[in-house]
């Protein structure tokens, strides 16, 4: 029987990739993302792997669609086997200039949907005794990076609930693992280039 991967941010960038490599494995995925052609994405990969699947425009930032997202793909194939939290938005500002609808936006996006999503699945992965979370950090988990401070303190806040979740995962055979990848030409790095220089000339 197939296993099945919810993959969070999956219509783009690092997500789409992944949901890509694990399709090819044979994988069933719960496709997520906030593209207007998601639902087209997800298809074209299904097509191409022959795999099932299902794709959900869960916006992260309400916790009552996140919990919809993993009912709903639960329900479909019984059990989520890997889940990889990797949605994630950036802003670039000095600390001073910071908006705080931005602060709250990174905070629940990059860190707080991770807790909500674990927590919808973990009553069936604490069942099934083998399953994988996999979330998605960055270098500044490790280290930090002027003009930066909400997606700085969201990785941050990443890698600590991981290494919780491994530990609370161990008895029920559930790892738990962060990726810090450092710079990856996706969206998301494309969009923060033009905020980086103003923060720059605006620290000056």
């Amino acid at each position: 029987m197939a296993k099945t991967i919810l993959i969070t941010g999956s219509t783009s960038g690092i997500g789409l990739g992944m949901a890509k490599a694990f399709a090819a494995l044979g994988y069933n995925v719960a496709f997520n993302g906030l593209e207007p052609n998601g639902a087209e994405i997800a298809q074209q990969v299904a097509d191409e792997f022959k795999i099932d699947h299902i794709f959900s425009p869960a916006n992260m930032l309400k916790p009552e669609e996140i919990r919809a997202f993993a009912a709903e793909t639960i329900q479909k194939f019984g059990a989520v086997d890997v889940l990889v939290n990797n949605a994630g938005i950036q802003f670039v500002a000095p600390i001073d200039e910071f908006p705080e609808e931005k602060w709250d936006a990174i905070i629940a996006i990059n860190l707080t949907a991770a807790f909500h999503l674990t927590k919808a699945v973990w009553p069936s992965m604490k069942a099934k005794k083998f399953c994988r979370i996999i979330n998605i950090a960055s270098a500044h988990g490790l280290v930090a990076s002027e003009f930066k401070s909400a997606y700085v303190a969201a990785k941050h806040g990443i890698v600590g609930l991981t290494k919780t979740l491994a530990l609370e995962g161990a008895e029920f055979g559930i790892t738990a693992n962060a990726i810090c990848p450092g710079y990856v030409h996706t969206p998301i790095i494309d969009n923060q280039v033009a905020d980086q220089m103003k923060a720059h000339n605006m620290s000056r």
